[in-house]
């Protein structure tokens, strides 16, 4: 096949189009409380056989792709991940990603067989397959969300360490060599995998922190291109040594995000927006990939059934077994449970039985695409409402500060931007009274376009802009000072 300059303009024009259209989106869909996947995937749709014309259905390549993009995309989640709040959840968010796995797709896939009657082959499949929790997807939603870092770290965790045991789990079941395989064997073939991709990712980001460390690098735009590249290296030669390339990709990230390297904040900007990037190509290709001239009432009927199985059924149990070691509170299983978020990783990991050639597993797509779709719509919007009701947090609290951080690399040093928003309890507080840590001041105000260098007494109101200038190592607890006299008010510190 031929590919000439003609057709390579054309496919740069309509590339940008869908990337910047999709961006534009994210707005809207932050708005709306949804994961922006359901606009990537409409958009794939449009473009597809149903509505532009354009066809795609070369499973293989979107099962190497699929499989590109998530790389990145825990890429990302890593290096954004604050490893201080979450080493406190990472024991129930491994709990989660390999017991909590192995509960849901086993009862997942008894229910499958016996509700839905599928053939045990289909139903472990479906099991499999939509047993983890999506990274892009928690990512996105969670970290607008004010909740208690013991269950957003879980989350966190369990969504960056899931990937490995269950694409094992649908490789194995889609050349049906699954259900032939021992317990005992299946278990400790997952905790190899599992164990030898978190010390090669360990191996990965340690060296690669101590190499960057000491590598003067002429151009400081070298860096996040450096530590990517090692994410990805970590990846694949976990991949060469038949170890979980998804576990290694991620513990490399986290270790990177969280090392003391030149030109951090620069990494982390540069991360978020080649995930960014990614998850367009991702879900706009599975989006491609469907056709909607496919789905009948049967599927949607089998996707709604397994959804509500799924998120009323095997998630509750999955997460009651695999933490109950934890003393874990009803309160933060029952929000645990809800907030299973599911998102391309299922999608991604249906290409496998395609790319397989399995029987049945253009079925099996159409459902658990049908699935994804109902499950982001209902639990998404809905989970600032749950944590609300479940006194995980107040109303009005989710919008009550808006911080940005600006890297001062050679003072180390970090400048924040703070927009006293309109739900905020800073408004009429001194800057005095903020009580910031010491090293932290308030150096700007921003109020109505004029500007002013704020002394103690100075009263901050609703839509002033402040820069606040703090010492890198002091920095979270200065945002922590700021987030809690946001919600609490000048007494802050005596209501806690």
């Amino acid at each position: 096949m031929n590919f000439d300059l003609e057709q390579f303009d054309a496919v740069l024009l309509l590339a940008s189009a869908v990337v910047l259209v999709s961006i534009l989106a994210v707005r809207m869909s932050v708005r709306a409380g949804l994961p922006s996947l359901l606009v990537y995937l409409l958009l794939g749709v449009l473009l597809g056989e149903s509505g532009a014309g354009i066809g795609f259905e070369n499973a293989d390549l979107a099962h190497a792709l699929g499989f590109g993009a998530l790389v990145v995309i825990l890429s990302e989640g890593g290096l954004t991940t604050n490893w201080k709040e979450i080493r406190p959840a990472m024991r129930t968010g491994g709990l989660l990603a390999t017991l909590g796995v192995a509960v849901g797709v086993s009862l997942m896939a008894v229910l499958a067989h016996v509700v839905l009657g599928f053939d045990w082959q289909t139903a472990v499949i479906i099991a499999a397959v939509t047993a983890p929790t999506d990274a892009a997807a928690v990512f996105s939603v969670l970290r607008r969300l004010p909740l208690p870092r013991r269950l957003t770290g879980a989350l966190e965790a369990e969504s960056g360490l899931n990937d490995a045991p269950t694409v094992l789990l649908v490789t194995l079941a889609s050349q049906g060599d699954l259900l032939d395989s021992g317990v005992p064997e299946l278990a400790a073939r997952i905790v190899m995998e599992l164990g030898g991709g978190v010390l090669v990712g360990a191996v990965g980001g340690f060296g690669g922190a101590w190499l960057l460390r000491r590598a003067a690098l002429p151009s400081s735009g070298l860096y996040p291109l450096a530590v990517l590249s090692l994410c990805v290296l970590s990846y694949a030669g976990a991949a060469a040594l038949h170890t979980s390339g998804f576990a290694a990709v991620y513990t490399a990230a986290l270790i990177l995000g969280n090392s003391e390297l030149p030109h951090r904040a620069a990494t982390r900007s540069f991360a978020e927006g080649l995930g960014w990037l990614s998850q367009i190509g991702l879900f706009v290709m599975l989006g491609l990939l469907l056709s909607p001239g496919r789905i009948d009432g049967a599927s949607v009927l089998q996707a709604v059934v397994a959804g509500g199985l799924l998120t009323l059924v095997v998630r509750p149990v999955s997460v009651a077994l695999s933490t109950v070691w934890q003393r874990l509170s009803l309160v933060d299983m029952a929000f645990l449970s809800w907030a299973g978020l599911r998102g391309a990783v299922p999608i991604v990991l249906s290409t496998i039985p395609l790319s397989e050639g399995v029987p049945g597993a253009t079925r099996i797509f159409d459902v658990v695409f049908v699935l994804v779709v109902i499950d982001t719509i209902i639990t998404g919007p809905t989970l600032p409402w749950v944590a609300r009701r479940l006194g995980l947090t107040e109303a009005g609290e989710m919008l009550d500060l808006d911080i940005e951080s600006a890297p001062m690399e050679r003072l180390g040093a970090d400048l924040l931007q703070i927009r006293i928003t309109r739900r905020s309890r800073m408004h009429g507080v001194e800057v005095g009274e903020l009580r910031l840590p010491q090293g932290a001041s308030v150096a700007l105000i921003v109020r109505e376009g004029q500007t002013l260098v704020p002394v103690g007494s100075t009263v901050l109101l609703r839509g002033d802009d402040l820069l606040v200038v703090t010492p890198r190592t002091i920095k979270d607890e200065t945002e922590q000072r700021l987030r809690a006299v946001s919600l609490r008010g000048r007494l802050a510190h005596w209501l806690e």
